[in-house]
């Protein structure tokens, strides 16, 4: 890997990003002893600016980041580091710099798992779907599951792509319910297929 030190008199930019989440943690900065500590120890470890040395992150704290792997920009002077952290990352406290809680996000996803609570959650049946189907209980949103996984078996069979990917939505959409009323979420299942990789 060449670095590139010389435009930042001896130091680059160092983004920290949890390998897990893909969640951005940290910025910190690197010179050349930094980045051999960190590959040799597996350890992220900085240039301080205001100590003005070398400081391996969590050597009071505990709350290391463990290296997964680093990777160097287009311009050879700035890294992406990814990390497994042991605890809280930012010294006030809180999971990220920006006190983000460094959770999974899949996007929209991640963003229909909470309509989904808060709806099971704030809702009445009369004025949600998703409501009213909490309140049948679960053999309804598990017969629900159950048709609508017929209905793709039934799509994929022909030609029509647009019913075909209606039918999967429907498929998915009802089985996150089911999954919330076993009390699970999509995270939950995410790491059971992490584990089997």
């Amino acid at each position: 890997m060449n670095i590139d030190y010389n435009k930042n008199n001896g130091l680059v930019p160092a983004i920290i990003q949890d390998a897990t989440t893909s969640k951005v943690l940290m910025l910190g900065y690197m010179n050349e002893e930094a980045v051999k500590k960190t590959i040799d120890t597996n350890l992220v470890t900085f240039f301080s600016r205001t100590k003005q040395r070398i400081w391996t992150k969590g050597e009071e704290s505990g709350n290391v980041l463990n290296l997964v792997g680093i990777k160097l920009d287009c311009d050879s002077d700035t890294l992406l580091i990814q990390v497994n952290p042991a605890g809280p990352t930012c010294h006030k406290g809180s999971d990220t710099c920006w006190n983000d809680d460094n959770t999974q996000s899949y996007g929209f996803l991640s963003e229909l798992d909470t309509i989904i609570e808060n709806r099971k959650n704030n809702a009445t049946e009369d004025t949600s779907y998703v409501a009213s189907l909490f309140a049948k209980g679960i053999n309804k949103i598990a017969q629900k599951v159950g048709e609508e996984a017929v209905e793709v078996v039934i799509e994929a069979k022909d030609n029509d792509d647009k019913l075909f990917l209606d039918e999967s939505a429907d498929l998915l959409f009802h089985y996150m319910i089911l999954l919330q009323a076993k009390g699970f979420k999509l995270n939950d299942i995410v790491d059971v297929l992490r584990d089997r990789k």
